[in-house]
């Protein structure tokens, strides 16, 4: 059928909407009822022609008792759906009295099989059918749908003459027609399309970078296509047109069956309809209803190509707290071995799951084929980068670089989606990377590359050609570097943290107003023995200052034991809590000291060497948390963190050092680092003329400011 004829079709039906419902709906509540009787009038005229069949043996299977009938009625009708009711539409188009038509339309919508009325369950289609009867429209919408102008059927209609009047649709002209319905009723509610609603070009060209790598290594046989967030089903759909498509240009003989999981229920109907009224019956099995996160549909299969537009922004807490929370997490998905760690963290932060999805689809991938598995995503800007060294969403970036699955990320332009302007990304990734790649990430900019639409839909004002689609591809598939891609290494992306200590150096006096306010703390805290100690200590070593917080220690100690009283490190603590201070000119606080000839001093990671009482002696000091600061150092860094260390750190703090206990690993993704773009400043003509012109829109209070200058 040509597509001027589809495009009537669906104008034809997208037009019932306005005819019917306009006074009964507001105009967002059109698709409650437009899309699920498009979904019945297709089915309807489908079974038409074995409806017979199916009633009578429908009445054999009861009248021997056989309960299991679902196999057979389905082969009855020919299709994978039939409906035992004694209806068609077009007994019920006459029904006059309203509760007649009322009771009759619920006894056909009953008369279908079970994975239909899982279809009418999801889209909650019988609750329209009191505000439908009451406003009395039911009747004219059965009408419409039955209009002798429109041909819902498979079979053609024709004149007197047996000439072809209407020609039937196809299952895959009804497909297409219902996808440009479901585009249409996505756009109009675009403030929520977004969440399941991907446009067409995004998804061309995701269908493009998993598919047209490996166009020359697809060979005649079965593929399985994933999507974990597959809303109406529309990105599995053009990415199995797309394989189809590439498959037949190579004279390969290729079957292709779909799998998807949604947690919308109305969107999960949408899918698994359009499956119906293309005559994949059977696909439509493969869909879940539920969360991936919580509920995966799929646990152990494995795919071959999985393309995927999670949510992005959205909490998964719920889903977390179904998993165990964080105490009890065990979700062998995202607790994984890597990098020598048995139980590597996958798990982000509960406000944002895009990645979660990541991680699921990377653990369907295919090992053991010759292929593997390629995977295209779209995220947002935080997966590049959100996440701490050491943290969910840094450990996800580390284990698929570190793994070497990463091919590229694409940076497409702004307002490419229906309900949202931010920022958007496909990573394209792949256990089965070409030689040339391997070990290499591609960066490509392509923010500047989309045609203006001329009219807004919600947040999308721009789209890509088919011109820009074949651009970026052709960017991704040279793997050069150009202005609008880089190629980097691996390491260019991770990262040591690291924390530079220096060491805690305090002050103590030990004067009357000192002593009486620690005499008061002493009490409050039943430290009796030390306020009544302290005065001796004062005897000993006089009121100070003491710069040498070691040396007081030492001093305390020594009149605790002639006092029978043992200076535990909870009284230290204690001490030095209520009678010291910090001080830049005390010596360093020691919080270990390391037995001769044991071990080596190194002051870059925290062990210097002193002497104490003549001798010398290894060290480790007790860090003072106020300057600890952070540092991330490259992967490419030369001479690594040493060297770093020695070069940035230790001229301006010659006391410093590491503590390597807490370096952590991290890997983050900066487009900014690679693509910014200089903008020129202003001349000093240009800013002064600004000024001018501030002064004069003020009537001259830059004057009054500046003293009449």
């Amino acid at each position: 059928m040509k597509q001027n004829q589809l495009n009537w079709i669906t104008n034809f039906i997208w037009n019932i909407a306005d005819d019917v419902l306009r006074d009964v709906y507001v105009r967002g509540k059109y698709r409650d009822v437009i899309l699920p009787m498009t979904v019945i009038r297709r089915l309807d005229a489908v079974l038409e022609h074995t409806k017979l069949d199916v009633l009578e043996m429908k009445k054999t299977l009861d009248d021997a008792g056989i309960t299991n009938q679902d196999a057979v009625l389905r082969q009855s009708s020919g299709q994978a759906f039939y409906n035992t009711s004694p209806f068609t539409l077009r007994d019920l188009k006459g029904r006059a009295k309203l509760q007649q038509l009322k009771a009759d339309f619920e006894d056909y919508l009953d008369g279908f099989s079970p994975n239909v009325q899982e279809i009418l369950n999801k889209f909650k289609f019988r609750n329209q059918i009191p505000t439908l009867i009451e406003a009395d429209v039911l009747g004219y919408l059965i009408e419409k749908f039955l209009d002798s102008s429109v041909n819902l059927s498979p079979n053609h209609l024709y004149d007197q003459n047996g000439n072809i009047k209407i020609p039937g649709l196809d299952n895959h002209a009804m497909g297409t027609i219902f996808e440009e319905l479901i585009r249409r009723f996505n756009e109009e509610n675009n403030e929520e399309a977004g969440e399941h609603f991907t446009p067409r070009d995004v998804v061309q060209l995701m269908a493009k970078l998993i598919f047209l790598p490996v166009t020359n290594q697809i060979e005649s046989g079965t593929y399985l296509l994933y999507d974990g967030a597959c809303g109406t089903g529309g990105m599995l759909t053009v990415a199995e047109e797309t394989l189809q498509q590439f498959a037949k240009e190579h004279s390969k003989d290729v079957s292709i069956h779909l799998y998807g999981q949604e947690i919308n229920a109305e969107t999960y109907a949408i899918s698994k309809a359009d499956l119906l009224l293309k005559g994949e019956g059977e696909e439509a099995e493969n869909f879940g209803h539920g969360s991936t996160l919580s509920q995966d549909a799929f646990l152990s299969k494995e795919f071959d190509f999985m393309l995927s537009n999670p949510p992005y922004g959205k909490s998964w807490k719920t889903d977390l707290e179904r998993m165990g929370g964080k105490s009890n997490f065990k979700d062998p998905r995202f607790i994984v071995e890597h990098a020598g760690d048995p139980e590597f963290n996958l798990v982000t932060r509960s406000s944002d799951g895009q990645m979660m999805f990541l991680v699921n689809m990377l653990q369907k991938m295919k090992h053991t084929s010759k292929l593997g598995s390629r995977i295209a995503e779209v995220h947002n800007a935080s997966s590049l980068f959100t996440g701490d060294a050491g943290q969910g969403e840094s450990n996800i970036r580390r284990w698929i670089i570190e793994n070497d699955w990463l091919e590229a990320i694409i940076a497409l332009p702004l307002n490419m989606f229906y309900n949202t302007g931010i920022a958007t990304y496909i990573w394209v990734l792949t256990n089965r990377k070409p030689e040339h790649r391997k070990g290499k990430v591609q960066l490509i900019d392509a923010t500047d590359w989309y045609k203006p639409l001329r009219k807004n839909l919600g947040k999308k004002n721009c789209e890509l050609t088919e011109e820009h689609i074949g651009g970026i591809y052709e960017k991704f598939l040279t793997f050069e570097e150009t202005k609008q891609s880089k190629i980097l290494p691996n390491e260019a992306f991770g990262y040591w943290k690291v924390n530079v200590e220096r060491p805690l150096r305090l002050r103590v006096e030990l004067f009357e107003s000192n002593l009486n306010a620690f005499r008061e703390v002493c009490k409050d805290s039943n430290e009796d023995a030390l306020a009544e100690l302290i005065d001796h200590l004062v005897e000993r070593i006089g009121p100070g200052p003491h710069l040498d917080f070691n040396t007081f220690l030492v001093a305390v100690e020594a009149i605790f034991n002639q006092h029978g009283i043992k200076l535990t490190a909870k009284r230290k603590k204690f001490l030095q809590a209520n009678l010291a201070e910090k001080d830049e000119n005390g010596i360093p606080v020691i919080s270990r000291v390391h037995k001769q000839n044991k071990i080596e001093p190194d002051p870059l990671n925290g062990r210097f060497e002193v002497e104490i009482n003549g001798l010398p002696a290894i060290v480790e000091y007790e860090p003072d948390t106020e300057l600890r600061e952070s540092e991330q150092i490259s992967f490419l860094e030369k001479g690594g963190v040493e060297e770093f260390f020695q070069r940035e750190v230790l001229p301006y703090a010659t006391d410093a050092w590491i503590d390597k206990s807490s370096t952590k690993i991290g890997y983050e993704i900066s487009f900014t680092r690679y693509f910014y773009k200089q903008q020129p400043l202003r001349s000093l003509e240009e800013i002064k003329d600004e000024i001018f012109n501030l002064e004069a829109e003020n009537d001259g209070l830059l004057k009054q400011i500046m003293g009449g200058k």
